[in-house]
């Protein structure tokens, strides 16, 4: 069966180390829409960190944001799908995280953008409008998802901690170290894909699904055709069907190229 659809992760997968886009990914990116090839956004970037990539999707219009907490029509300037953490739910996850990992930072993106507190540390530019204080104060709307974030312990120790204290309540997940990204559970990329991919009446074996790291997993196993970048974590080299280039050298161009 023919491949209609490309999923791809951003960071670390269809952009390079200085987060830009080739132009050879940027052409490959145009010669798919004009050859009528759908290509997706799956990211865990929130809705406030895509403006400006939203002129590269195409004129399908569709991105999947927040690790799949969200997807987004992009012409219409419009959320279309929201699976987010309810308040209450979600500060009972706060409290089982500071209970198994004192000293844990929280923030929280929401479609109008972040809140958290003023011990996070967050290294990207914060709003000067941003909520900032107690959680139990700032949480007013369900978040797409629930940032986890300790500085000072070993990163793989907190992964397992917070893995541990979450259990079943929510959907952790991590793309760099000291960062825990927390959604609803059953939330993935994979998930939300499956179902986007369903409204648009493309089976999973006409998809090709590019990624780097462990958040990227389910879509990978869940197309038909799961393709990893080669600087991917090892874990996602090993879930993989195919490996291409990385990142910096125009990867997931190569394997839009190769279906085109």
């Amino acid at each position: 069966m023919p491949i209609r659809l490309v999923a791809t992760d951003l960071d670390g997968t269809l952009l390079r180390s200085d987060g830009t886009l080739s132009a050879r990914t940027q052409a490959a990116l145009r010669a798919a829409d004009e050859a009528g090839l759908m290509v997706v956004f799956v990211t865990a970037r929130p809705l406030r960190w895509m403006d400006g990539l939203w002129p590269f999707v195409g004129s399908h219009g569709r991105a999947i944001v927040s690790n799949g907490a969200a997807v987004y029509d992009v012409p219409a300037r419009q959320v279309i799908e929201v699976s987010g953490i309810d308040r209450d739910p979600g500060l009972q996850v706060v409290e089982a995280i500071r209970r198994g990992v004192p000293g844990t930072h929280f923030a929280i993106e929401c479609l109008f953008g972040i809140a958290l507190e003023p011990s996070f540390n967050e290294p990207e530019d914060v709003p000067p409008d941003a909520p900032v204080g107690p959680m139990e104060q700032v949480w007013t709307e369900p978040a797409l998802k629930l940032l986890a974030r300790h500085d000072d312990v070993d990163p793989f120790g907190f992964r397992e901690a917070v893995v541990a204290a979450v259990g079943g309540a929510a959907t952790p997940t991590w793309t760099v170290d000291h960062l825990i990204e927390i959604s609803a559970a059953g939330v993935t990329k994979g998930g939300t894909l499956a179902r986007l991919c369903a409204g648009l009446g493309v089976a999973a074996d006409e998809v090709v699904a590019c990624g780097d790291m462990p958040n990227d997993i389910p879509m990978l196993q869940w197309a038909g055709t799961g393709v990893a970048v080669a600087n991917a974590d090892p874990s996602v080299l090993a879930a993989a069907d195919a490996i291409t280039a990385s990142h910096d050298a125009d990867g997931v161009a190569r394997v839009i190229e190769g279906l085109l």
